[in-house]
């Protein structure tokens, strides 16, 4: 039997996507090239933002054709779903459409009612029952086994109360890859829904990291990204019995002092995400004396006005974080910053946006991830007085995204002529005869390569720049 995955949102969306994954291959499915020949779709969602959910109501209401096609009811109006009238035709199985991550668990009892297209919800904290949906569908399918585990009729797998991490999160094959070391978050920002659809905070055991990341070695990985919804405020116990309990810089100095000691192929650590108000001269010690911690750093601002920063619930002043890029920037020279900076929260105004500006152009972040306010229903910001009309919004964030596109080319410019070891990536999408690769600030840079390269380190020339993409020569 085969499955197909459409992941959306967050790292850690795609960690446990490939997390879940490797329950399939377990069981002796296989990977579908895409939706329309799978006999299980699974959308890993998002509910950060209302986009988001409404791609995703979108994508649902797209294999609802898909559906009915596959149960022999085709849709005429709908021209591209030629592969899976194609698959039809040879005998293929119905369509079974499963829902999981944080848009799941924020509509864990609707959506099935909203949208008949869906078979299965899996909340946040379900993912460890995905063996209970396998034996239903199994089941279905005539499959012979001794027992099948049950599933809820209803389709609605419901939840432990205590978030599970895989072993392993890595996809098959990978060479970079996502461990997740904790989930959740106790900020409760005021804008934000992800507290109440990931839970509080849990960590995940010392033991437990160090063992995937042996497990990761096995499989020759490169570079690992440390995922967390906060990671500075990570509290683990070194073992799984609870015993003496470290902090985010105690863990990372520990996994880069462990991959040295075992000679790891693991090469590059990074981390996300950062909160300002949890990263400790301690944390920026550990980073500057590591050659293995990359020294590229998002550190999320949101604002540059204490006054919105103060109703976001952000726990920091504008001079705080000032002061703090400093500190990094005095102990960890060359170290590439990038931020997110949301326009349009209720209550803003002119002189707001303005402290937001003069803060990017003193930070003079390398790029940014910039959005204006989206309303989530539940949170503190959604029913705040003065929300800001949404032509508005679109205005103050075009300012901002024209300053920091500007501020993003002149500081990408003086790295023209420098050399660096670079981890080539992928092969380039315009030239058969190139690849891409990154950096550790996390740069991108085209050059004439070999493929076979994919996965490995290699030394580059910065010859010049292109938008936001380096073009350069190997030098070895």
């Amino acid at each position: 039997m085969t499955y197909f995955f459409e992941t959306y949102g967050c790292q850690m969306n795609v960690a446990e996507s490939a997390a879940a994954e490797q329950r399939f291959l377990a069981r002796g499915w296989t990977r579908a090239e895409d939706a329309e020949v799978a006999d299980l779709a699974i959308l890993n969602t998002c509910s950060v933002r209302a986009t988001a959910e409404n791609r995703i109501f979108g994508r649902l209401g797209w294999y609802a054709g898909l559906k009915a096609l596959r149960a022999g009811k085709p849709d005429a109006k709908n021209k591209s779903l030629e592969k899976a009238a194609a698959y039809v035709r040879d005998g293929a199985k119905p369509l079974k459409v499963a829902v999981m991550g944080c848009m799941a668990e924020r509509l864990l009892k609707s959506l099935k009612r909203d949208y008949p297209v869906v078979d299965y919800v899996i909340g946040t904290y379900a993912k460890q029952h995905l063996d209970e949906l396998i034996d239903d569908i199994e089941r279905e399918s005539g499959a012979e086994r001794a027992s099948f585990r049950a599933i809820p009729r209803d389709g609605i797998i419901t939840e432990d109360p205590v978030y599970s991490f895989a072993p392993v999160s890595a996809e098959p094959g990978a060479f970079s890859t996502f461990v997740p070391i904790m989930n959740g978050c106790n900020n409760f920002c005021a804008y934000c829904i992800v507290p109440y659809v990931r839970g509080r905070e849990v960590s995940r055991p010392v033991d437990a990291i160090l063992a995937e990341l042996d497990e990761l070695t096995r499989r020759g990985v490169r570079e690992i990204t440390l995922l967390g919804q906060n990671v500075n405020s990570y509290r683990g116990a070194r073992t799984a019995d609870g015993a003496e309990v470290v902090g985010f810089p105690a863990l990372l100095q520990t996994i880069a002092d462990h991959l040295a000691r075992t000679e790891s192929s693991i090469e590059w650590i990074r981390f996300d995400s950062s909160h300002p108000k949890d990263l400790s001269d301690e944390l920026i010690a550990v980073i500057a004396q590591n050659e293995r911690v990359c020294k590229g750093l998002h550190l999320a601002v949101q604002h540059g006005s204490d006054r919105i920063l103060k109703a976001m619930n952000r726990h920091y002043t504008k001079a705080d974080y000032l002061a703090l890029v400093e500190r990094i920037r005095a102990a960890v020279p060359g170290v590439a910053m990038t931020t997110d900076i949301m326009l349009g929260f209720p209550g803003e105004t002119e002189e707001d946006v303005e402290e937001t500006l003069d803060l990017m152009r003193r930070v003079r972040f390398v790029g940014a991830f910039m959005y204006y306010y989206n309303p989530r229903e539940g949170t503190p910001a959604a029913s705040m007085a003065n929300q800001v009309p949404l032509a508005e919004k679109k205005r103050r964030l075009q300012r901002i995204i024209d300053v920091q596109l500007g501020i993003t080319q002149e500081e990408l410019a003086k790295r023209v002529g420098v050399t660096e070891r670079v981890l080539v990536e992928r092969q380039s999408r315009d030239h058969a005869d190139e690849v891409l690769a990154k950096t550790d600030r996390d740069e991108r840079i085209a050059f004439r390569a070999d493929s076979s390269l994919i996965g490995q380190f290699v030394t580059v020339r910065f010859d010049a720049l292109n938008g936001n993409t380096f073009r350069g020569t190997m030098v070895s």
